[in-house]
């Protein structure tokens, strides 16, 4: 197996392409393709070395079944929209190909995170005989198999993980999003949600916040919002008891998002506008900068982590594991600021165990039920080394305060 499909040109998917081609041991065709050739044609001139490129409407699956069957890849790495998992992985079904994705299917009218639609395919994936490895990202992604390290080598059991993100750069920009601006909103404005004792409670939309002390960043205010991993963690990890998701967002980000609610611009629901229906949502996403445009000046990092508390040998024990990334240094390297990079790093050591053969088996499976520790020594050694430290008593007090 060596043969890979990218589809999706964007920032993140520009990093993947660009970070396959360092390796061409492991990846020896490789073909970048989006609905735009333009886009892959700016990517292929990153490339250290040549790539195929080719166009695709990815909504289409007849076009993706064809450009399958051209390229006969052995993996189709997914960097489209999550709107189009669904199609590409119905794709991927009629022609047997192996499948992967860094962010769980959405349908376009609402603003609704869920792996259902995707766990659905279950049956038919290990029928067919193929594999769908879902969210290897970084978070999710990373952050899963953290989880899952943490289970596998680190407690014998796990009762409260907080999952920690934070970006301390600035792009200079007054108002932009680190990836697909539609995306970012929709995600951030939906209504928070975790899980506790066997439970998901909902809250308003960023209507708990914290102090979070991140390595190599400080303590910043955090938000509890709902992410993907979650759902798939809450399945996979033990015995667990409670699980988070907080983010970082500063004060000016908060103050756009509040007005641009408060008059309508991040709804779903059209509009007439001079006789013609738009989307609010899709008419700021088109007025802001492209998540690709910010690399160059960016400053910073981004420190993301999961807090585990629990047991080993019968003693209370709280660990943290976590990743800083230079929004300088990745665009050294790839032209991209270090959100894109930590997004498009991870799919390609995901892509690398499953050519191996230390990722296998038929069906459809989150990152965290595969083996954690080849992915983490793999994903360190293409620049995201993961570093583990204890949680002392004092630390994290603001944090573990939090009344949910």
């Amino acid at each position: 197996m060596d043969r890979v499909l990218i589809i999706g040109a964007g920032a993140a998917g520009s990093v993947v392409a660009q970070k396959c081609a360092m390796d061409r041991d492991t990846f020896k065709h490789i073909t970048l393709a989006s609905r735009r050739i333009e886009s892959c044609e700016k990517v292929a001139a990153l490339c250290k070395t040549p790539i195929e490129i080719a166009q695709v409407d990815a909504d289409n699956v007849a076009e993706v079944v064809a450009l399958i069957q051209k390229v006969k890849p052995d993996l189709l790495i997914n960097m489209a929209l999550p709107y189009q998992d669904l199609p590409i992985m119905d794709a991927c079904l009629e022609t047997g190909c192996n499948y992967m994705d860094t962010a769980n299917y959405e349908p376009r009218d609402v603003a609704k995170f869920e792996y259902s639609w995707q766990w659905a395919y279950q049956e038919r994936f290990r029928e067919k005989g193929i594999t769908a490895i879902l969210g290897c990202g970084f978070d999710p992604g990373v952050s899963n198999i953290w989880c899952a390290y943490a289970q596998e080598h680190l407690f014998d059991e796990i009762d409260f993980i907080d999952i920690v993100d934070c970006n301390a750069g600035d792009h200079g920009k007054t108002f932009a999003t680190n990836f697909n601006p539609e995306i970012n909103l929709r995600e951030v404005t939906q209504d928070g949600k975790y899980w506790k004792n066997g439970e998901w409670i909902e809250i308003p939309a960023l209507s708990i916040k914290t102090m979070v002390d991140y390595p190599q960043v400080g303590p910043r205010a955090s938000y509890l919002i709902y992410h993907e991993e979650e759902e798939s963690l809450v399945k996979n990890i033990k015995g667990l008891k409670q699980i988070r998701f907080w983010m970082t967002f500063g004060e000016a980000y908060i103050k756009h998002l509040e007005v641009f609610k408060s008059i309508g611009l991040i709804s779903l629901e059209p509009i007439k506008h001079k006789g013609m229906d738009i989307i609010p949502m899709e008419f700021l996403r088109d007025l802001l900068p492209a998540p690709s445009s910010l690399a160059e000046g960016y400053s910073g990092k981004t420190s993301i982590g999961v807090i585990v508390r629990g047991r080993k040998d019968g003693k209370p024990l709280a660990k943290m594991l976590y990743n800083v990334c230079d929004h300088a240094e990745t665009n050294k390297e790839v032209s991209a600021q270090a959100v894109s990079y930590t997004t498009g790093v991870p799919p390609v050591s995901g892509a690398a165990m499953f050519f191996k053969g230390i990722w296998k088996g038929a069906g459809v499976f989150n990152v965290e039920q595969f083996p954690s520790k080849p992915f983490l020594d793999d994903v360190a050694t293409r620049g995201l080394p993961t570093t583990i430290i204890d949680i002392e008593a004092g630390d994290q007090d603001e944090l573990f305060a939090v009344e949910t």
